[in-house]
């Protein structure tokens, strides 16, 4: 493993742990060159996953996307970015669970959707007037009473 820091090659394994419902390895590392510590993740690399857009576009499935929008939802709210990774986690395990390599972006938006509601209203309500194209204040009127 090469150190992000100095480009050495020689690094020595402090720590290894399993994440993500035990489908990826956590390992700290430390370099031996410059002695600074990192960490890395190893996953297996599955099939390309594509996600159908609503005008029938595919597209590659793009976590840091997901990540994007609900970073925009969650700014200024108490939500942690531990919270963050673990929605996009529980997003993508449900895609892979679906057993398709294929998969529509309505079903993506309506996951995240159940999940953000669960941690932060206004985070919820936030992402809801973007992937539901509000339009004027009683779209937000009508996602609030039926919230």
């Amino acid at each position: 493993m090469k150190c992000p820091f100095c480009g050495g090659n020689k690094t020595e394994v402090l720590e290894s742990r399993t994440v993500d419902d035990a489908e990826a390895i956590r390992r700290r590392r430390e370099c031996k060159s410059c002695h600074r510590r990192f960490t890395t993740f190893e996953k297996v690399k599955g099939t390309v996953l594509w996600i159908i857009k609503k005008d029938g576009r595919r597209e590659p499935f793009d976590r840091e996307k997901i990540r994007r929008g609900i970073l925009r939802a969650i700014e200024k709210r108490p939500v942690s970015l531990d919270s963050v990774e673990e929605i996009i986690n529980e997003v993508e395990r449900e895609i892979l669970r679906h057993g398709s390599e294929e998969i529509s972006s309505k079903m993506i938006g309506k996951s995240v959707l159940r999940k953000l509601k669960k941690i932060d209203k206004v985070a919820w309500l936030r992402f809801a007037s973007v992937y539901l194209q509000f339009e004027d204040l009683t779209d937000f009127e009508k996602a609030i009473e039926n919230a």
